[in-house]
């Protein structure tokens, strides 16, 4: 089972931490203890460390709605609370989901600065918690600054009672992510050493993100970030990163294909090497189908199976544990709450709870691309093929990527991916081109053609990359920044929202700042444009 924070930190409540990569997830009987009885204790800063991701938890339970919802991938049902306007973008600045995630994301960059502040104060062997803290307060801006925009950036522990936060105002997008940047290159330095952990922040996924947020900054940096990305693409096998993938003469045989000519030998068919690319692509994310090959399609069920969850292929996750309960999380836990919960899940909206919600229907347009024919692998681990049925246009086609029921959801969340990282590769060296035959980028990014199914480019475009990004990521929260790094939102979504008779505006592509923050500092922050 997977396990890593074990004993968590919740508003500096601990009970004993094991720190072992494979501890079970346990927050049960919590032992308060002050922060200064806290750094007394022989692992009190990796209890801290722990604390941030625990309280990071909470982050994944509504970006999707924020996100993904708000793209060209994925709908709401027209009978299900607030969802359809957020998918119509609609959405109201007193929005509870916008005021949770940023809450949510600003909680888990406190939990960061309580380590920050006090990081002359770790011991030579904990000096690695530092580089997580450093790691997690810079992911959080990230979520902040793509989703509102213009976010203040925060690099202390707040005194409320002195009015600290007026010390903290919204800064201009460029200003955060010189930050966001900065905070990700001090964890490399710290994290340089420190064990690998497909649980935890490294050195290796510090590289990768501080790549990925030079190329999403307002003036992208590809220089900067292509030298990052080769570190880590050119020395993948040091990194213990790779794709799931299987080679042909390694394949699975589901049935009896007699050569023609010899009978006597059993031929792999391409419906047969697809079905094993289908396993490695569900594998990614944990999952396993169960058995069952009918006229060359596999026809199982999906599932989850944390045994698959820690491959060569994810870079950093956050764990969520399987553990039936009447109390789990959401992403408006209170504190209270998140002391005594048994299960975790990271988003209803993305698991089997959808369909009941209503929110993780795959639109017209995005079924276009993502179809049997266009996606013979991808299709299968992402589509729940018994939900698709084209002929019908008002049909409601659900995924497959998050095959458990979110009340007591087990998938981790997949935060960085080896996939990405070569997807980024390209894009890095494509450096904001119409196209390139620069083999470097073809390679990295026939890496992951081939893997779908597909066949190889010789000239990689960028309406080639951005649209294989869709169908590699959709249901992973991407294809919103994808559309606003490419710089191709407004076209794309003005679109799509004239062909669905939705609200887009060139503002939209941000969320409004939470209306609830304005109220509690009045005169302070700035609403978005917009809203």
């Amino acid at each position: 089972m997977k396990n890593i924070y074990k004993n968590i930190i919740v508003c500096f409540s601990f009970m004993a931490l094991l720190t072992s990569c494979e501890t079970e997830l346990d927050l049960s009987n919590p032992t308060a203890l002050s922060l200064e009885e806290l750094l007394q204790t022989d692992d009190g800063f990796i209890a801290l460390s722990n604390g941030v991701l625990d309280a990071y938890q909470k982050i994944p339970a509504n970006e999707f709605l924020l996100t993904e919802l708000r793209s060209d991938n994925v709908r709401a049902n027209s009978e299900n609370g607030n969802f359809p306007a957020i998918s119509a973008y609609n959405v109201d600045p007193n929005n509870g989901d916008v005021a949770t995630y940023y809450s949510n994301n600003m909680h888990a960059i406190k939990h960061a600065n309580t380590i920050i502040d006090n990081r002359f104060l770790a011991p030579e062997s904990q000096q690695y918690t530092v580089g997580e803290a450093y790691f997690m307060r810079a992911l959080c801006h990230f979520n902040l600054v793509r989703a509102y925009q213009n976010v203040p950036f925060v690099d202390k522990v707040l005194d409320i009672t002195k009015g600290e936060a007026k010390d903290y105002p919204q800064l201009a997008e460029d200003v955060v992510y010189e930050k966001i940047i900065n905070d990700f290159k001090t964890s490399i330095a710290y994290l340089n050493d420190a064990a690998q952990n497909k649980y935890r922040p490294s050195k290796g996924a510090a590289i990768c993100l501080a790549a990925k947020a030079y190329l999403s900054q307002p003036t992208p940096n590809y220089g900067e970030a292509e030298l990052l990305l080769a570190s880590v693409v050119e020395n993948n096998a040091s990194y213990n990163y790779d794709l799931i993938f299987t080679e042909r003469d390694n394949a699975k045989q589901f049935e009896f294909n007699p050569d023609p000519l010899d009978n006597s030998i059993d031929v792999l068919t391409d419906a047969e090497y697809y079905a094993n690319l289908v396993m490695d692509y569900g594998h990614v994310l944990g999952n396993e189908i169960s058995d069952g090959y009918t006229d060359g399609v596999l026809d199982g069920s999906w599932s989850n199976n944390s045994g698959l969850e820690i491959n060569d292929e994810v870079i950093f996750s956050i764990a969520y544990d399987l553990v039936s309960s009447d109390n789990y999380v959401t992403s408006d836990s209170g504190l209270d709450d998140q002391v005594e919960t048994d299960s975790e899940s990271h988003s209803f909206a993305m698991t089997l709870q959808g369909p009941s919600n209503g929110v993780n229907i795959a639109t017209l347009d995005f079924l276009e691309v993502m179809n049997p024919e266009l996606q013979p692998v991808r299709f299968y681990a992402s589509i729940d093929a018994l939900s698709y049925n084209p002929a019908e246009i008002t049909n409601d086609t659900f995924n497959a990527k998050f095959p458990t029921d979110g009340e007591i959801g087990d998938n981790d969340w997949v935060v960085l991916r080896y996939a990405d990282v070569l997807l980024l590769y390209s894009e890095a060296i494509l450096a904001g081109g119409e196209s390139t035959t620069d083999t470097r980028a073809t390679a990295a990014f026939n890496q992951v053609r081939v893997r779908a199914g597909l066949e190889e480019v010789v000239v990689l475009t960028k309406q080639a990359l951005l649209a294989e990004r869709r169908v590699e990521f959709v249901y992973e929260n991407q294809r919103l920044y994808d559309l606003v790094r490419f710089g191709e939102a407004d076209t794309v979504l003005r679109q799509f929202s004239t062909d669905n008779s939705l609200n887009y505006t060139s503002e939209k592509k941000y969320l409004p700042f939470p209306q609830r923050e304005i109220d509690n500092l009045p005169n302070f922050y700035s609403q978005n444009s917009g809203y």
